[in-house]
């Protein structure tokens, strides 16, 4: 019984870093994963791997593939949808209700400013990274260990769509002010209008990555 569940609990563990890896763009959409490369990597056995494995194909990050092995998961068009509808009502939800001296808050301004210094220097990666943490710390505003969780796994989700795209300043540029219009609002205390400007980003960001995919997969 305890071997299950230290099994298991292992298996969370490693699922958690190679989600870290989706996150932060290092595992690209289509990628195949070596089970011996992983392994070494994280210096545990296979098995424990294809538990970790098994349970992002189950969170739809990874794919199996009979005979071919495990590759993440190439993101369609009806999952980007879904995912900023999931995104409006979480990230809206959280600044209407945010309390002004939440500590996220200084988080959210950190890495608004990470992310104005990284488009300066034309890092788009950098920009990608800090915007993802930008928007996790809007949802930790909830103060729900569950929705911050539930959340981890949509980020992942999402820079997956990043990775499909070939014009990363078209995709992250517009926005980096726009995340300092939303934390600023928060300092002076004004949650409902940083709520509508969420709202209203979301939806420009939804089209935007929507348009910029239709073009990319346009027969040549």
């Amino acid at each position: 019984m305890t071997e299950d569940a230290d099994a298991m609990s292992l298996a969370d563990r490693l699922a958690r870093r190679i989600r870290a890896l989706l996150i932060s763009g290092e595992l690209t959409p289509g990628q195949r994963l070596s089970e011996a490369a992983f392994s070494e990597r994280f210096d545990v056995s296979r098995n424990s791997l294809r538990e970790a494995f098994r349970l992002l194909t189950k969170d739809g990050l990874l794919r199996h593939e009979a005979n071919r092995g495990v590759f993440v998961a190439v993101p369609t068009l009806a999952s980007i949808i879904d995912i900023y509808r999931v995104r409006r009502m979480l990230e809206c939800g959280a600044l209407r209700q945010a309390w002004g001296q939440h500590p996220a808050i200084r988080v959210m301004r950190e890495t608004a400013d990470r992310g104005r210094v990284a488009r300066d220097r034309q890092d788009w990666a950098g920009v990608g990274s800090a915007n993802m943490a930008f928007h996790a710390a809007v949802v930790n505003l909830a103060d729900s260990a569950r929705l911050n969780e539930f959340y981890e796994r949509i980020s992942a989700e999402l820079r997956l769509c990043f990775g499909l795209l070939n014009d990363p300043e078209n995709l992250h540029a517009p926005f980096v002010e726009m995340n300092e219009t939303i934390v600023a609002l928060l300092e002076v205390g004004r949650p409902h209008e940083a709520a509508s400007e969420m709202e209203t980003y979301l939806n420009l960001a939804e089209r935007t990555m929507l348009k910029a995919l239709e073009r990319a997969w346009e027969p040549a």
